[in-house]
């Protein structure tokens, strides 16, 4: 819920940054792409818009686009957004950010999560990413670490942690490596490129 509510916040100040003076003018309302795999908008994201004073079809759009599963459909539908005209690209996941990136370089792009958006080129880098893309990364080599610590301490017996991970994925490798290296009796590290490895 926490990410959800840092997101909106980030697309409040995208948002107040876009010229509404002129867009009250012709009556229209500033417009939110959302682009995503799921059937609707995050219930979440809906709730922290309105939390914030923002109402859908009253003082803004969410135009929102589903690639229904079919990740080939992400540059299409991004740029159909663009071809709608909206003000800011609200989207999450290293398919669909790329996607949206190929789409358009002007556009503010919020992007909900991704792992390695530096490893993947999406920005310059997490401090300072630059160009139009800007939002969450769950890249956190660190805590990888204190998470195996966790899981130790909430399950003492257990004998044997499996990772299954992609290694085509920017940052993955980071992650398994940040402090669950694998290697020793307990580690069993498998590395999982399609749905048919699993």
């Amino acid at each position: 819920m926490a990410r959800k509510t840092i997101v909106v916040l980030l697309v409040s100040l995208v948002l107040a940054s876009v010229d509404l003076a002129e867009a009250q003018h012709v009556g229209k309302s500033p417009r939110i792409g959302y682009l995503s795999a799921a059937s609707s908008p995050s219930p979440a994201f809906m709730q922290g818009l309105r939390d914030l004073g923002y109402v859908e079809g009253k003082n803004i759009d969410v135009v929102f686009r589903t690639t229904e599963g079919k990740s080939e459909r992400y540059s299409d539908l991004a740029a159909e957004l663009v071809r709608l005209n909206v003000d800011i690209i609200v989207v999450g996941g290293n398919t669909a950010i790329r996607g949206a990136k190929k789409t358009t370089s002007t556009i503010p792009i919020v992007m909900l999560s991704v792992g390695d958006p530096v490893g993947l080129g999406l920005v310059a880098s997490l401090a300072r990413p630059g160009g139009n893309i800007t939002g969450l990364s769950q890249m956190s080599p660190d805590l990888s670490g204190k998470r195996m610590e966790l899981l130790k301490e909430i399950l003492p017996k257990v004998k044997r942690v499996a990772f299954l991970w992609d290694p085509e994925q920017p940052g993955t490798d980071a992650e398994i490596q940040g402090g669950t290296s694998c290697g020793g009796s307990w580690r069993h590290c498998v590395a999982i490129t399609r749905g048919a490895d699993v």
